[in-house]
């Protein structure tokens, strides 16, 4: 089970049980004592656990989420898959409002080579197009928020405001038909309710596991969206709902 693997499992148990034990983790992933005291090292210097003696506890309040630095680390490989099917919905000649978080930074990424107009609101997002002889930058206003590289504030959403998209790509922090789209920071909600305002059609990417969660800044309402890009993890009941109101799901 390579780090990656193992991290992910820690993460998954500290959320759902609170506290995690030496021990259990050694049983649960079948490996060394020494190996998880390592992991949770690591995790705890990212930010992500806070070491107690004999295992770690969470460090997230109710309504938080993981830094972006764990978040990045955190099944990138099915993080990049999603953002290249995002990428292949969009048209050259589009003009693109690419939302902010690890799976924006990755859909950036994966429109780097692409005949674009493109706005981020992440720091990441426009590392990774500034480069691009392809697309034309479009550099929104506001504050940028560490450590997440978002772009908020009033500034952001005035500069949406008076610009009209072809495409917003929206991510979230959790999203359930109950709740909605959701995000647990309540300026980067105003900002992502901007972006979904500014465009002509609204493209969410949510890995499976989003679906279980819950924020409590709501977005828009879970059948408001154009087109649903996640994964297989996704619950099944959630997605023929979204089918039968009309929503595309586009599985990866």
């Amino acid at each position: 089970m390579t780090a990656q693997h193992r991290h992910k499992a820690i993460l998954d148990a500290l959320h759902r049980d609170g506290r995690v034990e030496v021990p259990q983790l050694a049983r649960l992933l079948d490996i060394s004592p020494i190996t998880i005291r390592r992991d949770l090292d690591q995790l705890a210097a990212a930010g992500a656990l806070r070491r107690v003696r004999g295992g770690a506890v969470t460090t997230a309040l109710r309504g938080e989420g993981l830094p972006f630095d764990v978040r990045a680390v955190d099944a990138a490989s099915n993080k990049a898959r999603l953002a290249e099917a995002v990428a292949g919905l969009i048209a050259d000649g589009e003009a693109v409002a690419i939302d902010s978080g690890t799976t924006g930074a990755a859909t950036a990424a994966a429109l780097a080579h692409r005949r674009i107009t493109a706005m981020p609101f992440s720091v990441q997002g426009i590392a990774a197009l500034a480069g691009s002889p392809s697309v034309t930058l479009i550099l929104p206003g506001g504050s940028v928020r560490a450590p997440e590289g978002t772009i908020v504030g009033p500034l952001a959403e005035r500069t949406l405001a008076g610009l009209r998209f072809d495409t917003a790509v929206l991510t979230c922090c959790a999203a359930t038909p109950d709740a909605g789209v959701t995000a647990y920071d309540l300026a980067d909600a105003a900002v992502k309710q901007a972006i979904r305002a500014a465009a002509q059609r609204t493209v969410l990417i949510a890995e499976g596991a989003k679906f279980t969660r819950s924020a409590m800044a709501v977005i828009c309402r879970l059948d408001e969206i154009d087109i649903l890009v996640t994964d297989a993890s996704a619950p099944a009941g959630v997605l023929a709902g979204l089918t039968e109101a009309g929503v595309r799901v586009v599985v990866c």
